[in-house]
C-alpha cells in the first residue's frame, strides 16, 4: 500500500501542475512564462494543501485515544506526499528561474540561479527538506505505531495553505485591492492561527484530558524530545504569522490611506 501512495503521489502532482500549465496557457494566451509557471504551482499546493486538512481531520476525528489508535492514512498520506515535497522545490525553481528571466536577470539554468532561489526561499525549502529528512522516518520507522492522532494534527497545519496560494493568485490577477482578497486575508489569519498556533496547546489539551493532567502540566508528563520537537516546529509557524499580520497591517493602512485620499479630492 505504501509503495502504491508513493507512485500514486509521483504522478498525480505532476501530473496536475503540467495540466494546470497546458490550461492556463489555453484560457489565458497573454500570460507570461512566470504567471503560468507561478500560479501552477500555486495551484498544485493548494490541492496538496487541501488533501492533507482533509486527512488530517479524518484522522483525528477518528482516534479516540491519542497515544494507541491507528489510522491507516497517516502512514499512506505521507508516502503519498513524498513526491509533493520533493516536486514542490522544483516547481518553485521554475517559478523562481521564469520570474528571473522575465526581469532579464537570468538568460538560463545555472549554479548561479539555483544559489539565489535557495537564498530567496530558503525557509520553504527548508521546511520541505525538514519533512522528508526528520517527519518522514519518525512517522514511518521510529514511532512504533503510536500518535496517530499527532500526525493527523500536524496534517491539518496545511489548512491555511490553499488560502495563501489563493492569495498569491489574486495578486497574479491585479486583483490584490478587491473584496475578495481581503476576505480571503482573514481566511488566511484565521486558519493559520488556529491550525499553526493553536494546534499545539490543542494537542497537549487533548492529551491532559484523555489522562486526567491539567493543560500546564502536561509538558512536564512528555519526553523532553516531544517538547524540543514541538517547539522546533511551533517556532517558525509563530515567524510566519508574524509576517503576515504585517502584511495585513501594510495593506490595511495603504487601503485606508487611499480612501482618505478618495474623501478628500471629493
Amino acid at each position: 500500500m505504501l509503495l502504491s501512495a508513493l507512485v500514486c503521489g509521483a504522478v498525480v502532482f505532476p501530473g496536475l501542475f503540467f495540466s494546470f500549465k497546458a490550461g492556463l496557457r489555453r484560457f489565458f494566451p497573454k500570460w507570461t512564462d512566470a504567471d503560468v509557471v507561478s500560479v501552477s504551482e500555486r495551484l498544485m499546493s493548494a490541492v496538496h494543501g487541501s488533501l492533507a486538512t482533509a486527512a488530517g481531520s479524518i484522522i483525528v476525528m477518528s482516534c479516540k485515544d491519542v497515544m494507541n489508535d491507528n489510522h491507516w492514512l497517516v502512514n499512506t498520506f505521507v508516502m503519498f506526499g513524498v513526491p509533493y515535497m520533493t516536486f514542490d522545490i522544483c516547481a518553485m525553481y521554475l517559478s523562481h528561474f521564469h520570474i528571473e528571466k522575465s526581469r532579464g536577470q537570468s538568460r538560463g539554468h545555472s549554479l548561479q540561479t539555483v544559489r539565489a532561489f535557495l537564498h530567496k526561499d530558503w525557509l520553504l525549502v527548508l521546511h520541505h527538506a525538514t519533512l522528508l529528512s526528520v517527519f518522514l522516518p519518525i512517522t514511518l520507522f521510529f514511532r512504533r505505531g503510536l500518535g496517530d492522532f499527532f500526525i493527523g494534527c500536524f496534517f491539518t497545519t496545511e489548512c491555511s495553505s490553499p488560502f495563501v496560494s489563493i492569495g498569491q493568485i489574486l495578486i497574479q490577477l491585479r486583483l490584490d485591492d478587491s473584496r475578495l482578497h481581503r476576505l480571503n486575508g482573514l481566511a488566511v489569519l484565521f486558519t493559520f492561527f488556529t491550525c499553526r498556533i493553536l494546534i499545539f496547546p490543542f494537542m497537549y489539551w487533548t492529551y491532559g484530558q484523555q489522562f486526567g493532567i491539567p493543560l500546564y502540566k502536561v509538558p512536564f508528563h512528555l519526553p523532553l524530545h516531544c517538547n524540543l520537537g514541538n517547539v522546533v516546529i511551533m517556532a517558525p509557524q509563530i515567524y510566519w504569522f508574524i509576517l503576515l499580520v504585517k502584511k495585513a497591517k501594510r495593506l490595511y493602512l495603504r487601503r485606508k490611506k487611499g480612501t482618505t485620499k478618495d474623501e478628500k479630492e471629493k
